[in-house]
């Protein structure tokens, strides 16, 4: 069961904990978040993501980031290995959710069921027509207000 850790612009990573925790509420134990803010410096946001990485480590852990090129994932590919630390670039909530339904399975299985559930949860919703509907009011509905509109 790998650990799990988001390094993530500030205020992200925190609000996917949040959400993370309201559907999994026993996940604070293996997920470690870290918002970066722009004054920090490079080095101070490695440092703490090193030391954030060692307490989710299994010794396996998946670092999620939100965007690739940023400080965020760059610090994240200097943690990541490539074998016992993966790193994947484009957090979502679907993806969050399906590693941490997944967590009990191998590294690469997570891996694996993190970016499906990444592209699966990401779709174009159709949008229904509003309901253009005429407004009659009736003998009484002069002075009230929850006409459709």
């Amino acid at each position: 069961m790998p650990g799990l850790m988001i390094i993530a612009h500030a205020p992200l990573a925190s609000a996917l904990k949040a959400v993370a925790q309201h559907t999994f509420p026993d996940c604070a134990r293996t997920l470690e978040v870290l918002d970066v803010t722009p004054d920090m410096v490079i080095e101070d946001v490695e440092a703490r993501a090193r030391e954030m990485l060692e307490r989710v480590r299994t010794p396996e852990a998946l670092i999620f980031t939100d965007v690739f090129g940023a400080t965020p994932c760059n610090v994240a590919q200097r943690l990541g290995d490539g074998v016992q630390v993966r790193v994947i670039a484009g957090v979502n909530v679907p993806m969050l959710w399906r590693s941490l339904s997944y967590a009990s399975e191998t590294l690469e299985a997570v891996v694996m069921r993190a970016m499906a559930g990444a592209t699966q949860g990401v779709m174009q919703v159709a949008t229904s027509k509003p309901q253009n509907q005429t407004l009659k009011p009736g003998a009484n509905d002069q002075n009230k207000h929850q006409h459709q509109q």
